[in-house]
């Protein structure tokens, strides 16, 4: 059996303590669905416990249940010796449970301070002490070693920077019981590893962790024991020194995963579909050159802040360059916003989901016909409703989306299979050309897998594919090249089966000299 490539020791108070908190015999249904079916959990202090499952396991929704914002149909929770309930985020919050949502929950026009203080404002008299509030906020940022100004607006931060605000507003609540959901998603490697420091300095301090995350191999450098559910019942709970990645993934998927990455099928062409020629958009990216073959998967890496998405957006027409060429089939593309794109046939799966791939508040059966209503209108322009779900249905069963119907809203469904819904939503518009950002961020293993196989299968219908990914196994594993982009610039593009991870980072870290694409 193959082992952690690390491995964490648990305090001797986490190893031998009574359980902080005890989840017994949890249950909760939705209409049509068993969410989570007599799941017992516990929390000992000082430990970081892992919870792992597919996407609808049922981690959010336990987790959700013990953060009060849902309320378990039966089952109790027991903290710190006494039954417990909590009718609200907010009388969790009192009790000492927070939580770090997967999806980000900030304000965007507030400042940083003013979010991780939401609601809870130092106060002088009848204003808020504004000096107190950026020291205490400048606190809770120190702690995790970032550099993030107070009086920032959010608005203006990356998406890394965001997630450390989101983790920064949990710490300040003096939390006994963290709860992180997905907390790296969107964090560089240098990022992750101040995480990991503040992970460690909470846990000697007493405070216990639940770390959900579908990167199995940072769980080795920080957790004590793992709990696996599937389809919302629980499986195992083991020391990790007791188990191995390899058994957690079978757990999870209840089968044996032998490849990561499906065997490819397409056979890409020589022929160039998309074409890009000195785009340039000031402040963001320069000079880039670069072209996509018909059915090739044609990789984008680099580190945060490199350009790649900027890049992706511009052709896409989100954000105007202010100088370059695009071309589709030899022919030049005026695109001057989505809609232009979006009718020449080129698709962008935006790498925040929520902000610009969804209607949250829309059904499933909405959403995947949002970018081509006209494939489910009639004669005169009318959405044709039967036939709507019909061919959300058939995208249901094919991305296997777990929902109840195709009349679900989007919003209740988990962030995996949102991310489906957002897939399905440009394979019904037929595209030719499809830039993916980040399409796995957040999703489990078996999920995955059946996303690989779904793009190797849309190059191998001749479908120009780019993949704009920080993982870069997942760059090597599923890639024919690989543009490789540093400070706004596009450094190299490399074949994907001459090259490595190194030879990759040595470029994406600017330690090699640009070479002529």
């Amino acid at each position: 059996m193959v082992r952690w490539p690390y491995q964490t020791q648990a305090t001797g108070e986490a190893a031998d303590a009574p359980p902080l908190l005890s989840l017994r015999g949890i249950t909760k249904r939705f209409v049509g669905v068993t969410a989570l079916e007599d799941v017992c959990f516990d929390l000992r202090r000082g430990e970081v416990h892992a919870l792992c499952g597919e996407n609808g396991a049922g981690k959010s929704t336990l987790m959700k249940i013990l953060s009060g914002q849902l309320q378990p149909d039966a089952g109790e929770i027991v903290f710190k010796g006494q039954a417990a309930r909590f009718a609200s985020t907010s009388e969790a919050q009192a009790a000492g449970i927070a939580m770090i949502h997967q999806e980000l929950n900030l304000v965007p026009h507030l400042s940083v301070a003013e979010n991780i203080f939401l609601a809870r404002e130092p106060r002088r008299g009848l204003f808020i002490d504004r000096a107190r509030l950026q020291g205490d906020t400048q606190r809770c940022l120190d702690r995790l070693g970032v550099d993030i100004s107070p009086r920032a607006i959010v608005r203006s931060l990356s998406v890394a920077q965001r997630q450390m605000v989101e983790i920064a507003k949990a710490l300040s609540v003096d939390a006994e019981v963290l709860i992180m959901d997905e907390p790296t998603s969107s964090l560089t490697e240098s990022e992750t590893r101040l995480l990991f420091k503040a992970i460690r300095e909470l846990r000697s301090a007493g405070v216990a962790l639940v770390y959900i995350s579908h990167r199995l191999d940072e769980m080795a450098h920080i957790v004590d024991r793992i709990t696996v559910l599937r389809d919302g019942r629980h499986v195992s709970t083991d020391h990790i020194a007791l188990t191995s990645a390899d058994e957690v993934v079978t757990r999870m998927v209840g089968r044996t995963l032998e490849d990561k990455f499906p065997p490819a099928t397409r056979v890409p062409s020589r022929e160039v579909l998309l074409a890009v020629q000195g785009l340039t958009r000031r402040g963001a990216f320069a000079d880039v050159n670069f072209e996509l073959r018909r059915g090739e998967i044609l990789g984008f890496a680099g580190l945060i802040g490199a350009g790649r998405t900027e890049v992706a957006r511009a052709v896409f027409g989100a954000d105007l360059p202010d100088a370059g060429a695009v071309r589709l089939e030899g022919r030049e593309l005026q695109i001057r916003s989505p809609r232009d794109a979006i009718a020449h046939g080129v698709a962008y799966l935006s790498e925040d989901r929520k902000g610009e791939g969804l209607a949250l508040a829309m059904t499933v059966a909405h959403n995947i016909s949002l970018a081509n209503p006209a494939g489910v209108a009639n004669g005169l322009g009318f959405i044709r409703f039967p036939l709507e779900a019909a061919v959300a249905q058939r995208y249901v069963d094919s991305l296997a989306i777990r929902t109840p119907s195709a009349h679900q809203a989007v919003r209740l469904l988990s962030g995996g299979n949102q991310q489906k819904v957002v897939i399905a939503k440009w394979l019904f518009r037929d595209s030719r050309v499809l830039f993916f950002d980040e399409p796995t961020r957040g999703i489990d293993v078996g999920a995955k897998y059946a996303i690989y196989k779904l793009l190797d299968a849309l190059a191998a219908q001749g479908i120009g594919v780019v993949l704009i990914s920080s993982e870069l196994p997942e760059i090597l594993g599923m890639t024919d090249r690989v543009a490789v982009f540093h400070a706004g610039r596009l450094r190299t593009i490399l074949e994907t089966r001459s090259t490595n991870q190194e030879h990759i980072m040595q470029h994406a870290s600017g330690r090699v000299a640009a070479a002529s694409p």
